[in-house]
């Protein structure tokens, strides 16, 4: 599976967080049970890099509340709000993806599962994120 497609699940777990923000490795596993032909080496790193993000929401929900002037974290919409803390954990806390790399997975998330503006919000937030580094 590619890296695209884990960030993807990736996601699509942390999206959920928003309706029920039970514990991350609870709602990790009832995603991951009905994903088929992950290896458990994919589903571990899914579950563990889930945990880790959901952990520091708090600590990123700040740094992204910030740099959006005029928006809230809370007033966006859930897809660009999940996707900003995905790309930005990626940019602070991994050093093996690149600021760029994460901003583009985010922008091609966006334009997936956003409206027809979430991936220029995403895209100037986290551009103004990285230029903090």
């Amino acid at each position: 599976m590619t890296r695209r497609e884990l960030r993807e699940h990736i996601f699509r777990i942390l999206f959920t967080r928003d309706f029920d923000s039970n514990d991350a490795g609870e709602q990790a596993d009832l995603y991951l049970n009905d994903v088929d032909g992950l290896t458990q080496e994919e589903a571990d790193y899914i579950r563990s890099k889930t945990v880790r993000i959901w952990q520091m929401i708090p600590e990123l929900d700040e740094m992204i509340g910030a740099e959006s002037v005029g928006w809230t974290v809370e007033r966006m919409g859930t897809v660009d709000r999940t996707l900003l803390r995905l790309a930005l954990y990626e940019m602070k806390y991994e050093d093996d993806v690149p600021a760029g790399v994460a901003i583009n997975e985010a922008v091609e998330l966006a334009k997936k599962y956003g409206t027809d503006s979430s991936y220029s919000f995403v895209n100037g937030i986290l551009a103004k994120l990285a230029k903090e580094e």
